[in-house]
């Protein structure tokens, strides 16, 4: 029977059970589309990593024997839509049967349900095998157990013990506790520096980026498309983790939180990419990393951080999208608004730690997760920036953003636009901690100390309206306990001047 196998561009598995046997009746498709390159502005990295990884995985899978039709963003038979490109393979081929991996995105599984239920041949959908749970399995530990509300931390400890990570009995997690969050909260100011970069590869992708500005694809951010350093396959993907596992997990725990203008990266693995693509299994990822706790070559703090981020988080943000999309996108308890500001694009501001996490996103298609967390996002929630704005830059900027994994990150951790579905209260801060976990607060044209003056930082005004403004849904919130005690003892003449403070600097976010 002649078959049809779709391959979306964030499924490149060499180890997927499709590719254990040749066989002459099927034929697998891959497409650049523009369907996918334009539903969301991306930065260029992005793109072009993606289609060069594409590219390296079609290569591989015809020198191994398959049948591969590849769509280039500029062959002229290309429709740019997945169901149009379909249609004509499917009537080349002379196909019976149509089939193609679970989809990660609900937009593009939506699409791929609708467009198999439409045709007149055999269909089915098989899943990607790349991740530990099915996409309801979240939904169902948190109903089997009676949970009213969905804490990472009870899904991180099943986790655990179900795939026995970290574990001296079945029962008992390694060193007698499950959590080291409190080890893994150090600011840096390590001499000598750390690796300059755990990214082995650099690529020249020069010739792609011509086919994809050639055929009119819009991007942003730097393309540095003549040593583009993200991973092309899986043998890449697999030297990018040993050199994590050997150099950077040691330090990765008690750094994991800092930010520094010097260390861009610190100790991150710089995985996401090569997961979020499944050229790397995130079993293998935790294997490795629990594998270096046993045989002594780092801490329990430092890998118990790094497996709760595979294992526990992003496990459990996948459950939360699939359990509450489509409506889930939709979200926005704070009825944020506000556009964003022209710097988003540029970086040009004169706030240090921004101008420094928005331009390093802007300039390497990366930052780690407490910048796009406590800078950017944290400065977004407060400013009152558009949720689907903050959200659609999230997803473009960001080489590894995927809208599974992006949306609940962005929209619940980031902005809390969920009113908690996720996270138990907003991640926000004023000065103080971005000066306690980092260097940008030095040498920044804004005084940290400062409140309403002239020169202030502008997080400070910003955090305390937010909590003065939105009392009625957050002053019940017993992790806010300490934020509302303090507000109420503040003199009305200072929470007035707050309030003016605020409404100027958000009356003037472009010139910030």
């Amino acid at each position: 029977m002649p078959t049809l196998r779709l391959i979306l561009g964030d499924q490149l598995n060499p180890q997927h059970s499709w590719f254990a046997t040749r066989d002459s009746n099927v034929h697998y498709v891959m497409m650049e589309v523009r369907q996918e390159t334009d539903y969301v502005l991306h930065h260029a990295q992005k793109i072009i990593a993606i289609f060069a990884a594409m590219r390296h995985f079609a290569d591989a899978l015809s020198k191994k024997g398959h049948r591969v039709h590849y769509l280039s963003i500029d062959d002229k038979q290309n429709e740019h839509s997945i169901p149009a490109n379909l249609d004509a393979l499917i009537q080349r081929y002379k196909v019976d049967r149509f089939e193609y991996q679970a989809p990660d995105e609900w937009r593009l599984d939506q699409q791929l349900a609708r467009y198999a239920k439409a045709l007149p041949i055999d269909t089915a959908m098989h899943d990607s095998e790349h991740f530990y749970t099915a996409r309801d399995e979240t939904a169902r530990y948190y109903s089997d157990h009676g949970h009213k509300q969905w804490l990472m931390e009870h899904f991180y400890r099943h986790m655990r013990k179900l795939h026995g990570v970290l574990m001296e009995t079945e029962d008992r997690p390694a060193g007698g506790q499950w959590n080291f969050d409190h080890d893994n909260r150090k600011a840096w100011h390590g001499t000598p520096a750390a690796p300059d970069d755990l990214r082995a590869h650099r690529h020249n992708h020069q010739a792609l980026w011509k086919q994809i500005v050639d055929a009119g694809v819009k991007s942003f951010g730097t393309p540095h498309e003549s040593h583009i350093p993200w991973p092309l396959d899986r043998a890449e993907a697999l030297k990018q983790l040993e050199r994590f596992i050997d150099e950077a997990l040691p330090n990765f725990g008690a750094w994991q939180d800092a930010m520094s203008t010097h260390e861009p990266r610190l100790f991150h693995s710089l995985l996401s990419f090569a997961l979020n693509t499944k050229m790397l299994n995130p079993r293998e990822v935790v294997d490795a990393a629990e594998e270096a706790y046993r045989a002594h070559k780092a801490d329990l703090p430092a890998v118990e951080g790094f497996i709760r981020q595979i294992i526990g988080w992003r496990e459990y943000v996948r459950g939360v999208y699939w359990e509450n999309m489509p409506r889930y996108a939709e979200k926005n308890v704070f009825r944020h608004r506000k556009p964003l500001p022209a710097w988003f694009w540029t970086g040009d501001t004169n706030m240090r730690c921004l101008a420094h996490a928005v331009g390093q996103s802007l300039d390497e298609a990366h930052a780690h997760h407490i910048q796009r967390l406590m800078i950017i996002g944290n400065f977004a929630l407060l400013a009152g920036l558009s949720v689907q704005e903050v959200c659609d830059w999230y997803l473009g900027v960001y080489v590894d953003a995927f809208e599974w994994v992006e949306l609940p990150n962005t929209l619940g951790m980031s902005q809390f636009a969920d009113n908690g579905l996720m996270a138990s209260k907003p991640y926000v801060s004023s000065a103080a901690y971005i000066d306690r976990m980092s260097d940008y607060c030095k040498d920044c044209a804004y005084d940290k100390k400062k409140r309403t003056e002239d020169g202030a930082c502008p997080y400070n005004a910003l955090y305390w309206d937010f909590f003065a403004r939105n009392e009625a849904k957050l002053g019940r919130n017993h992790r806010l306990t300490m934020v509302y005690k303090q507000l109420e003892r503040m003199p009305e003449e200072e929470r007035a001047a707050i309030a003016k403070k605020a409404r100027a600097l958000k009356s003037a976010l472009d010139d910030l």
